[in-house]
C-alpha cells in the first residue's frame, strides 16, 4: 500500500531519492526492517496475552526429562511471526503480483490449521489437537490450489512443468504431465511443513534455520526474477517472481523478530500455528520460483530431521516384528533430541544445526555457479 503511495507521489511530483521505491532490493530492505519492529512492537503484548489466557505449551511424557521445566510457555506464538510478514508485505509488496498473493494465501492457509490445532491442544485440552487426516487434508488442499493456479498462471505459459535443475548447466527437469507435476507440489509443501514442524523442538531452532532458509530463497527470488543474472546463471526467468524477495525479506526480519523472544530460554512458542505455516512457504517459495530440487539442500536441516523420524519409526517396527521387541537407531528423534540425550546443551546444539544449516545454503547457491 505505502508502495503504491510512494510510487504515485514520484510519478505525480519526482521528489529526490522516492524513485528508490520502485527497486525490490530497496523494498526488500524496508520490508526486514518495518518487520523487525513490529515484532518487537507487538510481541510482548502478544506474548502477555497469551499468559492472560493461559495459553501454555504442554510437554509431551515421553519427551526429554529436561523439558518438563518449559511447561506453561506460551505458546501460538506464530501469530507473531505472520503479523511480522504480513503487515510488511502489504506495505511494500506489488499487490498486483500474482506470486505474492499466493504466498500470503499459504501463509493464511496453513495458520489457520496450525492455529485450530494450537487451539484445540491448548485451550479445548484435546491431547492430539487437530485429527491428523484433517490436517493433512489442510496442507493437501493448498497444495492443489497452488499447483492448479501455478500450471494455468500466464507467467509460467510454455514452462508449466520446467524446473531447474541443480549443478547440470543448460538442463532442465520436465515433469511433462500435469498430473505429474501437481501432485509434486502437494507432495513438496505438505512434506516441508510438517518437517519444519518436526524440526520445532528447541528454543530458537526452527525459526533460525527457517531464517537461513528464507534468506537462501530471497537470492533465487531476485536471481530467477531478474533476465541478465538468470541468463548468466542458465536458470530459467520467471518473470515477476522478484517480487517474492519482498515477501521473502519480511519473512527474514520476521524469523530476527520472533527469535529475539524464542531464543533459549524461550519466553515463547510458535507452535503449529507457526511452523506449518512456516514450512509451507517455503515449499511453495520453492516451487513458485522452479527451485524445489534444490530444497533438500538448502533446506537439508529439516531434511535430517524428518529422516530420523522415519527412520526410527520403521526400524523399531522392522525389530519389533522380527524379535519380538522393538529396538532405535537414535535415543530419541527427531536427531535434536538424540544429542539432547548424549548429554549436549541445548543452545549447543541449537547453534551447531545453525552452522549446518548455513553449511547447506552457501552449498545450494553454489549451485548456481556449477550451472
Amino acid at each position: 500500500m505505502l508502495y503504491y503511495l510512494f510510487d504515485w507521489i514520484n510519478r505525480l511530483y519526482a521528489p529526490p531519492g522516492f524513485d528508490a521505491f520502485r527497486f525490490i532490493t530497496f523494498r526488500s530492505g524496508l520490508a526486514v526492517l518495518t518487520s523487525l519492529i513490529i515484532c518487537f512492537l507487538f510481541g510482548p503484548k502478544i506474548i502477555r496475552k497469551l499468559k492472560e489466557h493461559q495459553i501454555g505449551e504442554t510437554i509431551r511424557e515421553e519427551g526429554p526429562e529436561r523439558h518438563k521445566a518449559k511447561a506453561g510457555t506460551p505458546t501460538m506464538g506464530g501469530l507473531i511471526i505472520h503479523l511480522g510478514v504480513l503487515v510488511p508485505i502489504l506495505l511494500w509488496g506489488d499487490l498486483k503480483n500474482m506470486y505474492v498473493w499466493l504466498a500470503i494465501l499459504v501463509t493464511v492457509w496453513l495458520g489457520i490449521v496450525g492455529f485450530i490445532d494450537d487451539y484445540l491442544k491448548v485451550v479445548k485440552k484435546y491431547p492430539n489437537g487437530l485429527i491428523a487426516r484433517y490436517k493433512l487434508m489442510g496442507q493437501i488442499s493448498i497444495g492443489l490450489i497452488v499447483g492448479v493456479v501455478l500450471y494455468n498462471s500466464p507467467e509460467f505459459d510454455g514452462i508449466e512443468t520446467i524446473t531447474t535443475l541443480p549443478f547440470i548447466k543448460n538442463l532442465n527437469w520436465d515433469y511433462v504431465y500435469w498430473w505429474i507435476y501437481i501432485p509434486v507440489i502437494v507432495f513438496i509443501i505438505t512434506a516441508t511443513s510438517n518437517a519444519v514442524n518436526l524440526t520445532d523442538g528447541l528454543d530458537g531452532l526452527a525459526i533460525g534455520v527457517v531464517g537461513i532458509s528464507a534468506l537462501t530463497l530471497t537470492i533465487m527470488a531476485y536471481v530467477s526474477g531478474h533476465i541478465e543474472f538468470s541468463r548468466y546463471l542458465s536458470i530459467v526467468y520467471l518473470r515477476g517472481s522478484g517480487e517474492l524477495a519482498v515477501f521473502l525479506s519480511a519473512l527474514v526480519g520476521a524469523s530476527l523478530g520472533f527469535l529475539w523472544f524464542n531464543a533459549y530460554p524461550a519466553q515463547v512458542f510458535m507452535g503449529d500455528t507457526g511452523s506449518l505455516a512456516l514450512g509451507g512457504i517455503i515449499g511453495a517459495v520453492s516451487v513458485m520460483i522452479k527451485k524445489e530440487l534444490l530444497l533438500p539442500v538448502f533446506g537439508g536441516v529439516f531434511v535430517i530431521e524428518t529422516l530420523s523420524v522415519i527412520i526410527q519409526r520403521l526400524y523399531f517396527k522392522y525389530t519389533k516384528k522380527k524379535y519380538g521387541q522393538g529396538r532405535r537407531v537414535f535415543k530419541m528423534a527427531p536427531i535434536h533430541h538424540h544429542f539432547e540425550l548424549l548429554g549436549w546443551e541445548e543452545p549447543k546444539i541449537v547453534t551447531r544445526f545453525y552452522i549446518i544449516a548455513i553449511i547447506f545454503a552457501i552449498l545450494s547457491l553454489v549451485t548456481f555457479k556449477l550451472r
